[in-house]
């Protein structure tokens, strides 16, 4: 899950150079669809068969990633790469509630406070650092729409434990990859169509491998691996370092954050440690 937050966070960082330049969900159907040749080959190569039975699950997980991915990009056209991750750390606490909901997995009084101050750190970033937008709850157009998408993507670990246990997280992975690009397709369908894919710039074919190879492909099994041995706050709970990788990589390109926007990522970066510390605690529970 640290590399999966490594991983994600370049999604941000790069998605934003590209995200005006090929519409959300055209962008999202491609990469479903280079992500499932790589995955196909990884199964040849291996030797391992896919899984077809009760693909119902595998559509359901794939189109809640779908959500997730292509919600994403609307929002990066809208808003800063740091304020649509600072949405992506509400996750954990989303997870939580999921957890409990479907898996039955109880949250302790460490973990709870953990994922309450991971929280408001986020919520700190998301209106940057505006005490007065705050109070207003003058949240952002893409902040919202990444909302919904960040709430899609918290119900996958527990519907992966509870769906997925009789299959291997690279079965799972090459299911939802699939679940996922049915469901985009059909979304992406009228604006295929009209887009003029030879003149797209190099810096969308770029992104896309990434988005496709890295972020699609590996993530995926990564989550998969990581759901089915934590529960699912402590799998999101590495989302909090996703704001602060973005962070790394704007103050690289010489963009500084505003101060208070910094003591945002310091909260996230406390509810990480807390949650990872939180194993004997978290037997305490709610």
């Amino acid at each position: 899950m640290l590399i999966f937050s490594l991983l994600v966070s370049l999604s941000f960082f790069f998605g934003q150079f590209i995200a005006g330049d090929i519409d959300p969900g055209v962008l999202m159907a491609l990469r479903f669809i280079v992500a499932t040749f790589v995955l196909w080959g990884i199964f040849l190569w291996m030797g391992v068969q896919p899984v077809w039975t009760r693909f119902w699950r595998f559509a359901l997980i794939g189109a809640l990633m779908a959500i997730y991915f292509i919600t994403m990009f609307e929002a990066l056209a809208r808003t800063s790469a740091i304020s649509t991750s600072a949405v992506f750390t509400l996750t954990p606490l989303m997870a939580a509630g999921y957890g409990w909901l479907i898996a039955r997995q109880a949250t302790g009084v460490w973990v709870l406070s953990a994922l309450l101050i991971g929280a408001a750190g986020a919520v700190l970033v998301i209106f940057r650092a505006d005490l007065a937008a705050l109070m207003r709850f003058e949240i952002g157009t893409g902040e919202a729409i990444f909302f919904f998408g960040a709430l899609a993507h918290a119900a996958v670990p527990a519907l992966l434990r509870r769906l997925c246990h009789d299959v291997t997280a690279l079965q799972s992975s090459f299911g939802t990859t699939i679940g996922a690009l049915l469901a985009t397709s059909v979304y992406a369908a009228p604006e295929a169509v009209v887009t003029p894919f030879l003149a797209l710039p190099a810096r969308v074919w770029w992104v896309l491998a990434y988005l496709a190879i890295i972020t699609t492909a590996l993530t995926f099994f990564l989550l998969q691996y990581a759901a089915k041995r934590l529960p699912g706050a402590k799998v999101m709970a590495y989302t909090y370092l996703v704001p602060s990788w973005v962070v790394l990589w704007e103050i690289g390109a010489g963009r500084w954050p505003a101060a208070l926007i910094l003591l945002g990522i310091a909260a996230t970066l406390l509810a990480l440690l807390m949650l990872l510390r939180a194993e004997a605690p978290a037997r305490k529970t709610l």
